[in-house]
């Protein structure tokens, strides 16, 4: 294979949202620990999320969501990142991954990118015209020495590595919550299929392993086999 073997590693409601709600103030890394019945058994997916691969894939969107474009410059990690991003972080973000990271790696379409104006021994850029995830990922296994890549981005993103088939495993970890809303981000969001001839862009999946955790999670693991 030219390009890492990749898992999609998630954190969702039992009706497959990966967002409390439709903003962006909403989020389940700052919701769940709030609410009764959901926070007790949280902390089993932060333990699970520190056994995935050295190399990880975000979203500038997420990121940014989550603070990092305000927050304390952190400790390095031995963990490489690998974040798509047009116009969501800033210098601050930047340097944010640039500390916490072994390798930080940036995807971007965006020429104007505050990621240019920075200097870093770990800072590499992919500067794509248009974006190719598979380009992308043949590069971060060729240049940068990426074999296996844990996926963590929005449900858009998650769709376009499921329609052009990227993702080699499905590990999910289920909290006890129903969200619902139609404008709320799922596991998979992105361009629906039309017509019976489009189906074989489905993901079909073998389960592995079917766990359950404590507080009433669950933990999927499944091997995407077309």
């Amino acid at each position: 294979m030219n390009r890492p073997i990749t898992t999609l590693f998630m954190l969702m409601s039992v009706d497959g949202k990966i967002s409390t709600g439709a903003t962006d103030d909403l989020d389940v890394d700052k919701d769940f620990p709030q609410i009764a019945g959901v926070r007790e058994g949280l902390h089993q997916y932060y333990e699970i999320e520190q056994t995935t691969d050295l190399w990880t894939l975000n979203s500038g969107r997420v990121q940014a969501k989550m603070g990092v474009n305000t927050k304390k410059t952190p400790n390095k990690t031995p963990v490489s990142f690998v974040v798509i991003d047009n116009r969501h972080l800033n210098e601050n973000g930047i340097q944010y991954f640039c500390s916490l990271s072994k390798k930080f790696v940036l995807i971007t379409s965006n020429k104007k990118h505050p990621a240019f104006h920075i200097e870093q021994d770990n800072l590499y850029i992919i500067y794509q015209k248009e974006l190719s995830l598979k380009n992308a990922l043949i590069k971060l296994k060729s240049e940068y020495g990426c074999e296996r890549l844990t996926i963590q981005t929005g449900g858009t993103l998650n769709g376009l590595f499921l329609r052009e088939k990227l993702i080699d495993y499905v590990d999910i970890v289920v909290a006890p919550v129903l969200i619902g809303g139609k404008d709320t981000s799922t596991l998979i969001d992105g361009k629906s299929l039309f017509t019976q001839k489009e189906l074989s862009q489905l993901g079909v999946l073998k389960l592995q392993e079917c766990v359950i955790l404590e507080n009433s999670y669950l933990r999927l693991r499944y091997e995407v086999i077309h």
